[in-house]
């Protein structure tokens, strides 16, 4: 084994931990999304306030993250920020379970949205390296390891929601592990001499927020990341309230839609080496649309079940195609990254609590229809992410 070998194969396997314990802390929360609702005698607008905090503490975060990662590197970056990760994750279950108080819980979300929103960041600009590196399309396999942390999240979830574990007991546990875990694993990363030396040949990572390429691939990921956000915080909360289902079931649908697009990711590579970006990309968009119209207009219980798959494997590829155009070019895929995973990860993030305001005058469950129509018009920016030799 090459020296290059040596040091890239481990990067390789700890950005794919990393990647999996960032789903898993942000799926511990949404799992349990429905009881703290009612724990906290919550409305849907009110709700979808108290997700903004979360929104508000990664928007806030973002726009340094480039930066952050291009000062300190993203080992130090991905490991501090998984701590504060946990230590919001661990004050919103108090202030949920046991105080019942919204400020409480919002302001441990605000933690949690902070460390969560720059380790996403640091974590792609690795990942996109480490691609480069190997010569090979492995961005969607990356995003699978998320997709399979939620995956287990969620079950876990659902499996303390249907158990009856205590919300502050059940994400207390998974803070210790969201804060040790990635800790131990970033020292395999590339070494940060590497990374400042990177850095200093891509110039300035706020540079590539004038590329009119990079901001079009921004808004293609933007309008599939609010596909995946989306579900994330109100899939769970739809079926309970549209179709009148248990928590735990809930919780079980929001798993499915996870493991749909964990599979999804799994095989996307594939898909994408035979097929070319652009196809596949439309044909997802189109997945997501028609999961949405199913998962809402249904009614039947197994069309619902095929439209949280379809929509699940259609939300699957688009951020992890977007991180990879962007990273094509290695003398500024550092910026570039930084500047579409934000974009990215603000409707991911802030795009969510729009629906909950929404929700209050149609409901939650018909609110899911905005989704589909935004998908039309986002399918025009996907010839960006085209590959450029």
């Amino acid at each position: 084994m090459s020296d290059a070998d040596q040091r890239v194969l481990p990067a390789r396997n700890a950005v794919a931990l990393v990647f999996a314990l960032n789903g898993f802390a942000f799926a511990t929360w949404v799992s349990r999304i429905p009881e703290a609702r009612d724990a906290m005698e919550l409305t849907p607008g009110r709700l979808g306030t108290l997700l903004l905090s979360l929104s508000l503490g990664a928007l806030i975060a973002l726009p340094s993250s480039g930066w952050l990662v291009h000062r300190f590197g993203a080992s130090r970056v991905v490991g501090a920020n998984a701590v504060l990760d946990a230590a919001g994750l661990a004050l919103a279950g108090v202030g949920a379970g046991v105080l019942s108080d919204p400020w409480v819980t919002a302001a441990g979300l605000f933690l949690n949205g902070f460390g969560a929103g720059v380790w996403d960041v640091a974590m792609n600009v690795e990942g996109a390296e480490v691609e480069r590196r190997l010569g090979r399309a492995v961005m969607p396999r990356f995003h699978a390891a998320f997709s399979l942390g939620t995956v287990v999240g969620a079950g876990a979830g659902a499996a303390a929601a249907g158990l009856q574990v205590p919300i502050p007991v059940h994400l207390g546990v998974a803070a210790l592990l969201v804060a040790a875990a990635p800790v131990t694993a970033v020292r395999s990363f590339l070494p940060v001499g590497d990374d400042r030396g990177r850095a200093e040949r891509q110039g300035h990572p706020m540079r590539a927020w004038a590329e009119p390429r990079t901001l079009v691939l921004g808004l293609m990921v933007m309008a599939m990341a609010l596909s995946e956000g989306v579900a994330n915080d109100w899939l769970a909360v739809a079926l309970v309230d549209g179709y009148d289902v248990p928590p735990w079931l809930g919780a079980a649908g929001f798993a499915l839609f996870v493991a749909a697009m964990t599979a999804g990711r799994v095989g996307g590579t594939a898909v994408l080496d035979r097929f070319g970006r652009v196809p596949v990309l439309w044909v997802t968009m189109a997945l997501t649309a028609a999961g949405v119209l199913l998962v809402v207009l249904g009614e039947v219980s197994v069309l619902v079940v095929v439209g949280i798959v379809l929509w699940g494997i259609g939300a699957s590829l688009g951020f992890p195609v977007g991180m990879s155009a962007a990273a094509e070019d290695p003398a500024h895929s550092a910026g570039r990254v930084s500047v579409v995973s934000t974009i990215g990860y603000t409707a991911f993030l802030a795009g969510p609590p729009l629906f909950g305001y929404i929700g209050d005058r149609v409901g939650v469950l018909h609110s899911l229809l905005l989704l589909a129509v935004i998908l039309v018009p986002s399918a025009l920016a996907v010839p960006a992410a085209r590959a450029r030799t």
